[in-house]
């Protein structure tokens, strides 16, 4: 029930990234995928690498997905805004 809780969690941080320009890796689904992706992998290593049998879930459990939701979000935006420099700023720097 967990990995639902932090699925959910991480879906519902994605639905913030309209705020934003949209310069994430892979676009809007590059930012769900990283969103979903690291909500659910925060969740497992913050409960200590096992599935609770906790049900139902606690706010303890929600709150676990919240620092990998957001760093992987951050992740993608960084990596996807470095990666879309403009042709005449690769040129100078060498590339």
């Amino acid at each position: 029930m967990s990995v639902f809780v932090w699925s959910m969690v991480g879906i519902a941080f994605w639905h913030f990234t309209v705020f934003v320009p949209d310069k994430f890796a892979g676009g809007i689904i590059g930012a769900f995928l990283a969103a979903w992706f690291g909500a659910v992998a925060s969740g497992f290593v913050l409960e200590g690498m096992a599935l609770p049998s906790d049900n139902p879930p606690g706010l303890r459990h929600a709150l676990y997905a919240v620092p990998g939701s957001v760093g992987g979000l951050v992740a993608s935006y960084l990596y996807g805004a470095r990666s879309a420099a403009p042709p005449a700023r690769r040129i100078a720097r060498g590339e």
